[in-house]
């Protein structure tokens, strides 16, 4: 007998949303609000992996209705409790903990750590996920996460179904705060607005962008150009900038979702005419 899950159209499950921050999560809280509405509907997030301990986003998430698992992945405390561990170990593992989560989609938003091929290797599939570590105690100079705990008391019922299997690529999306092919990395504003100060350029931007191995070099999903006004102060830039993130990574992962969802549909299709297909030959 078919499970529950297997009885849900692909297509019309509701989608799982797993981000990954590292501080306040202000962009976090834009999908939140987004999710299940007319913004972002038929989509929720369910995982939430910081790689700090202090985020308030981890807040923001426990804050949520239903509140949504989260758990702490700092790459200091990962090497340190796992002598010989490299940063690719570190990736690998951040992977291992998004597979965990199932997700249909993955936004890094404000997450502050460049990711290694390890990481993508094992989204995409072309690469096995490492068994979880075995972590010795902590030590008594080592605290333990204080959000961690809040992954294991979420009720299923109040969250989306898993896919009975998962599918591979996973798309993954990062926000940006410059235009495609400007001021790549860190810092990327102070940079823009010092650039603006010299006459080097006349605006800046925001993207939402797919996570490739090049740091954020991947296909421009939703772009939108910033303006910077004469009397500008950095500040001023950084909240006029921190307004158009909040709209765009709702629409990024709208955009993402949606070409996924038609993915399914097709793919049901032709799973639908194999199966016809192989009856025809049967009866024949």
């Amino acid at each position: 007998m078919p499970t529950l899950q297997e009885t849900i159209d692909p297509s019309t499950r509701t989608k799982r949303i797993t981000v990954l921050i590292s501080g306040s999560g202000s962009n976090l809280q834009a999908i939140l609000d987004a999710s299940l509405t007319d913004r972002l509907p038929n989509a929720q997030v369910t995982y939430v992996l910081s790689s700090r301990s202090n985020a308030y986003g981890l807040t923001r998430a426990a804050n949520a209705r239903p509140a949504v698992p989260t758990s702490v992945c700092a790459l200091k405390t990962f090497l340190n409790r796992n002598p010989g561990a490299t940063r690719e170990d570190y990736d690998a593992e951040v992977a291992r903990r998004v597979l965990e989560s199932r997700p249909d989609v993955v936004v890094l938003a404000g997450w502050m750590h460049i990711l290694s091929d390890s990481f993508l290797d094992i989204l995409e599939g072309r690469k096995a996920p490492p068994a979880a570590p075995a972590l010795p105690p902590l030590t008594g100079t080592e605290t333990s996460p204080k959000h961690v705990a809040a992954a294991d008391v979420i009720p299923e019922k109040e969250l989306p179904l898993p896919p009975p299997t998962q599918h591979f690529p996973i798309p993954c999306i990062n926000l940006h705060p410059a235009l495609p092919g400007a001021f790549d990395g860190a810092n990327a504003i102070p940079r823009a607005f010092e650039a603006w100060k010299n006459g080097e350029v006349k605006c800046t931007g925001v993207m939402v962008h797919r996570v490739i191995k090049e740091v954020d070099r991947g296909e421009p999903l939703i772009v939108r150009e910033v303006e910077i006004k004469e009397g500008d102060e950095l500040a001023d830039v950084e909240a006029r900038i921190h307004s158009v993130e909040h709209e765009i990574i709702v629409e990024g992962t709208k955009k993402v979702l949606e070409e996924l969802e038609a993915e399914m549909k097709l793919e049901g299709a032709r799973q639908a005419v194999e199966k016809v297909a192989i009856t025809d030959d049967k009866e024949a």
